[in-house]
Order: structure tokens, then C-alpha cells, then sequence
């Protein structure tokens, strides 16, 4: 079957229904075997409902798109402003940490000037107890030479009078 007017002829020229049904039964045998996959040739109505199913299948992708779009701009906003949170918790650390080194800072001006006031007066103390010293040393080397003094002089007048005893008086 080349044609579909070798088709026409044949059934126009068949003796009875039984002879046209089997001409009929070849055309489409031989259309099958043209086109084996004809069978699965998609058809208006098959390409209309995947056009819809499609449709309604982006409309709720387009959807959950939304719905993941808002969720990030809603963790994105929740983010900022935990953010801004943390900075300001470390504007806030920061500044009492300042005036923390700050009275730090006062606190050991103060130890210092305490410390140079004490040294001051440790210095004044020293140089007093030195001159208190010198003081002692020189009336303990008066004391000294004063006994001394008084020792050798009963010395020597012990030395006389036991001369004048037991030297002969003649």
C-alpha cells in the first residue's frame, strides 16, 4: 500500500465487509509498522493537561520559592539584628572595659604618687636616724674616752701608791 488511493481502490473493488475489514486491518498494520511509535504521539488533549499539570506544578514551585524567600529575608532580618545586638554588647563591653583601664590607671597614679611620698618620707627618716646615729656614735666616743680617761688616771694612781708603799722611805 503506497497510496491512499491504492487503499480506496482496493476497498471499492473488495467482494464483501469480511474482504474490506481485512484490507483495513493491512493499512493500519502497514501505518504501524511505518510508524511504530505512533502509539505514543501525543495528542491536543494529552499535550493540554501536561501544559496544566505543568503550570499548576511551576505555580507551586513559584510558591515554596516564596514562601523560602520570605523565610530568608525573615532569618536575614533575625540575623541583622542579632548582629547589631552583638555590636552593641561590645560597644557596651568595650566602653566598661575603657573606664575600667581608666580607673586602673587613676588607681596606680595614685599608688605611685602614695609611693613617692613614702620614699620621700623613708629618705627624711634615714637621713634623721643617720644624724641620730652619728649623734650616738659621738657621744658613746665622748662616754668612752671620758672612762677611759677616769680608768687610767685610777691606774696610775694605784701604780703611785703601791710605789709609795713598798718603795723604802728611807
Amino acid at each position: 500500500m503506497s497510496s491512499v488511493i491504492d487503499l480506496y481502490e482496493r476497498l471499492s473493488t473488495a467482494e464483501d465487509e469480511k474482504a474490506r475489514a481485512r484490507i483495513v486491518a493491512e493499512a493500519f498494520e502497514a501505518l504501524e509498522a511505518r510508524y511504530p511509535h505512533l502509539s505514543e504521539t501525543a495528542t491536543r488533549t494529552d499535550l493540554s493537561e501536561t501544559e496544566l499539570r505543568l503550570i499548576k506544578e511551576i505555580e507551586q514551585v513559584r510558591t515554596e520559592t516564596e514562601k523560602v524567600r520570605a523565610e530568608l529575608s525573615e532569618t536575614e532580618l533575625r540575623l541583622t539584628k542579632e548582629i547589631e545586638q552583638v555590636r552593641a554588647e561590645t560597644e557596651k563591653v568595650r566602653s566598661d572595659l575603657k573606664l575600667e583601664i581608666e580607673q586602673v590607671r587613676a588607681e596606680v597614679e595614685k599608688v605611685r604618687a602614695e609611693l613617692s611620698e613614702t620614699e620621700l618620707r623613708l629618705i627624711k627618716e634615714i637621713e634623721q636616724l643617720r644624724g641620730d646615729v652619728r649623734v650616738e656614735i659621738a657621744r658613746s666616743h665622748a662616754a668612752w674616752l671620758k672612762w677611759s680617761f677616769l680608768f687610767w688616771l685610777t691606774q696610775f694612781s694605784a701604780i703611785l701608791l703601791l710605789l709609795w708603799r713598798l718603795w723604802p722611805q728611807g
